[in-house]
C-alpha cells in the first residue's frame, strides 16, 4: 500500500520548529508571504518545549543587564505565556506555541514531519522531501527561499552548504580564548529532570544500570536545589557525535541522571527525603553541532569587543559560555567556562544567509559564527531574534525579487522593518517617512519635558539616553498628536513599558524564578483608548482593556483625522503610565 503524497509550493519554507524557527515563520507570514514550517517533533519549541524544558536565556543574563531583554516575537510569546500559563507548565507552553503557529494567517504547519531529502540544482534548493509520522504521508515542499532552523544545520548540510564543526584554533580568527589546535569537539547534550514533594518520606531504588556517584564525582556541580534538574547533566561531543550518536548519548545521559538522583536521595543529607522523581527528559537537549558558513563569520573579537555592525539585524549579550569536553564525565572540573561580557554585541546580516547556497537563510544555532562566538549566540532568546530577522529578510527578498546576498545592499529596508516590528537593532534609530508622530504637535497631561524622548527613534533606553514618556500618576493621563491638516491614518503602533530589565521566561529552575516578578509586568498599560478626531469631533475610537503586551499594532484602514489622542486608563499595577514609542502611520 502506497503512502499519500502531498505537493505544495510556498514563498518561504522554514525547517525546524524551535524558538528560532517559530519566530522566523511568524515573521515571514506576517509580511504577507505564503510560509510553511516543518517540525519533526509532535510539539513546537525545541529545547523550550515540554520535551526538554530548558528556559529561554538571552542578553538579559538572568537580570544582570538593564534594558536588555529581547523584544519582538520572543517577547510576545513570553508575555502571552504569562497571561495563559501563570502556573509555568511546559505542557501548556507547548499549546501557547501551537496556537501562535496554527492561527497565523499565511502560515501552514507540518508537525511530526521529518525532512529526509533535499533537491538542489545550481546551488539552489528546489524542493525538500519529508515524511509525516502517524499519517504515513510523503510531503514535497517547494519554496523560493528556505530557512534552516533545524539546530543541526541539517537542511544546509543536505543541500551542500558549507559548514563548520568543532573548535577552530586560535589563529583562524585570531581568538585568544580558542584552543591552540583545531579539533572536532563540541559541547554535549543535556537531559533534565523534575521532582515532586510528596509531603511524606519516599524511597528511591537505583536502577542497576544507573551510575554510582560520590560527592567527589560532583565536586564542581552544585546540586542543592533539588526541585528541578540540572543543565550540567551533559554528555557527548567528545568521543560521541551530538548528531550521529544522538541516541547513544541519550542512553548514557539517563544513566547519569538517575545516578545523580540516587546520590541526592541516598548518599548524604540533601534534604530530599520527601521528594520523588516526577519527570525525566528522554529527548536530549542539544547545544552544538554544525554551524553553516555565511559571507561573514562572527567571532570572539566581535562579541567580546561589543561590536556594532552597520548591517546589524539582531543582538546578543549572553557570555561566551564554553562547556567542557566530556560534560559530567569530567565531574571534578567546572562544567563551563563563562567568559563574561560588559554589555551587548550586534549580529550582522552577513551571518544569516549561506555563502554558497543561493536561496538559503541561516536561523538560530545554524547561523555563521566561530565556535567561540557561538558560545554567546546559541541561547534561545538570541536564536529567536535571529529567527525573526531571517523570516523578515526572506519575506522582503520575495517582495523585492532579490537574492539574500543582494538584499544586503538595501539593509536599511530590513532594519526599518525589524525596528517597526519592535526588534532592537544596536546603533539604529527607527525612522519612517510615513510616521506622522515625529512632526506632530504633541501635548500631554503631565511631564511635558519628556515629550522629546518619545520621538527620538529609540524604542528602549540605550545607555544614558532615555526614550520614554512617563506620567505623574496612574489615572486621567493622556497624550495628544495634532497635525496641520487632515491625514489618512492606516496604522497605530504602541510600545509600552514591560520592564526589559526583568526576565519573564518560563523555567523549572528555582534560582531563576527568584530573579523574576510573577504575572503580567505591572508597568504595561492595561486599559487605554485611542480617539481619532476631525475638527474636534471624534470620528473613530478604539477601546482596549486587559492588555498584557508591550507591542501593539492597530490597523485603522484609512481614517481621516487631524488629531489622535491616547488616553491612559489603567496599568497592570504600576503607579504611573510609561510608553516608549508611538507611531502614527499615514496611508500612502
Amino acid at each position: 500500500m502506497e503512502s499519500t503524497i502531498i505537493k505544495k509550493k510556498y514563498d518561504v519554507v522554514v525547517v525546524g520548529g524551535g524558538i528560532s524557527g517559530i519566530c522566523a515563520a511568524l515573521a515571514s507570514a506576517r509580511q504577507g508571504v505564503k510560509t510553511a514550517i516543518v517540525q519533526n517533533r509532535p510539539v513546537f519549541g525545541g529545547n523550550a518545549s515540554s520535551e526538554v524544558r530548558m528556559h529561554i536565556c538571552g542578553a538579559c543574563v538572568g537580570g544582570k543587564y538593564e534594558e536588555a531583554r529581547e523584544t519582538g516575537i520572543v517577547e510576545e510569546i513570553l508575555l502571552d505565556n504569562r497571561l495563559i500559563n501563570p502556573q509555568d507548565s511546559f505542557s501548556v507552553f507547548d499549546v501557547v506555541l501551537w496556537e501562535k503557529i496554527t492561527f497565523q494567517e499565511n502560515l501552514d504547519s507540518y508537525l511530526n514531519t521529518h525532512m529526509y531529502e533535499v533537491i538542489t540544482k545550481n546551488q539552489t534548493i528546489k524542493e525538500i522531501i519529508c515524511t509525516q509520522l502517524g499519517s504515513e504521508t510523503s510531503i514535497h515542499l517547494q519554496g523560493e527561499y528556505y530557512i534552516d532552523a533545524t539546530g543541526d544545520g541539517t537542511l544546509g548540510a543536505y543541500a551542500g552548504a558549507e559548514f563548520m564543526l568543532g573548535r577552530e584554533d586560535n589563529k583562524t580568527y585570531n581568538e585568544s580564548h580558542a584552543p591552540k589546535k583545531r579539533d572536532l569537539t563540541t559541547m554535549g547534550n543535556t537531559i533534565m529532570f523534575l521532582t515532586k514533594d510528596l509531603g511524606k518520606s519516599v524511597s528511591f531504588t537505583k536502577p542497576f544500570w544507573a551510575y554510582e556517584l560520590s560527592e567527589s564525582d560532583l565536586t564542581s556541580r552544585n546540586h542543592d536545589m533539588i526541585k528541578g534538574g540540572y543543565w550540567w547533566i551533559e554528555y557527548g561531543g567528545e568521543k560521541l557525535s551530538t548528531i550521529t550518536d544522538n541516541e547513544k548519548i541519550r542512553d548514557e545521559l539517563l544513566k547519569w541522571a538517575y545516578g545523580v538522583w540516587d546520590h541526592i536521595k541516598n548518599k548524604g543529607d540533601h534534604g530530599a527525603e520527601n521528594f520523588a522523581l516526577d519527570w525525566v527528559c528522554v529527548v536530549p537537549g542539544k547545544r552544538e553541532s554544525r554551524r553553516l558558513l555565511g559571507d561573514y563569520v562572527l567571532n570572539e573579537n566581535d562579541v567580546y569587543g561589543l561590536k556594532v555592525f552597520d548591517d546589524a539585524i539582531a543582538y546578543g549579550g549572553w557570555p561566551m559560555d564554553m562547556h567542557i569536553p566530556g560534560g559530567i564525565s569530567r565531574g571534578k572540573l567546572e562544567p563551563s567556562e563563562f567568559i563574561h561580557l560588559d554589555g551587548q554585541f550586534s549580529i550582522p546580516y552577513s551571518t544569516i544567509y549561506s555563502k554558497n547556497i543561493k536561496n538559503l537563510f541561516l536561523g538560530g544555532r545554524a547561523s555563521s559564527n566561530s565556535r567561540m562566538a557561538f558560545g554567546a549566540t546559541r541561547v534561545m532568546a538570541t536564536c529567536g531574534v535571529i529567527g525573526q530577522a531571517t523570516g523578515t529578510a526572506a519575506a522582503l527578498a520575495i517582495k523585492h525579487k532579490c537574492s539574500p546576498r543582494d538584499l544586503s545592499s538595501s539593509i536599511d529596508i530590513l532594519q526599518q522593518q525589524l525596528a517597526k516590528d519592535d526588534c532592537y537593532i544596536m546603533g539604529y534609530r527607527y525612522h519612517d517617512k510615513l510616521d506622522l508622530s515625529r512632526n506632530a504637535l504633541i501635548t500631554c497631561s503631565s511631564n511635558e519635558e519628556m515629550i522629546s524622548q518619545l520621538i527620538n527613534g529609540l524604542t528602549r533606553n540605550v545607555g544614558n539616553e532615555k526614550s520614554y514618556w512617563q506620567s505623574e500618576k496612574n489615572k486621567n493621563e493622556w497624550l495628544s498628536f495634532s497635525f496641520d491638516e487632515p491625514k489618512k491614518i492606516e496604522e497605530i503602533i504602541l510600545r509600552f513599558d514591560s520592564n526589559l530589565s526583568n526576565e519573564v521566561r518560563i523555567t523549572m529552575s528555582y534560582n531563576c524564578t527568584l530573579h523574576q516578578l510573577p504575572g503580567i509586568p505591572r508597568e504595561i498599560t492595561s486599559d487605554y483608548e485611542l480617539l481619532f478626531k476631525l475638527n474636534n469631533k471624534v470620528v473613530h475610537n478604539i477601546t482596549i482593556k486587559n492588555n498584557h503586551l508591550r507591542f501593539i499594532k492597530h490597523q485603522i484602514n484609512g481614517i481621516l483625522a487631524d488629531k489622535v489622542e491616547l488616553l491612559f486608563n489603567k496599568t497592570n499595577g504600576a503607579k504611573c503610565f510609561t510608553i516608549y514609542d508611538i507611531n502614527i502611520i499615514e496611508g500612502e
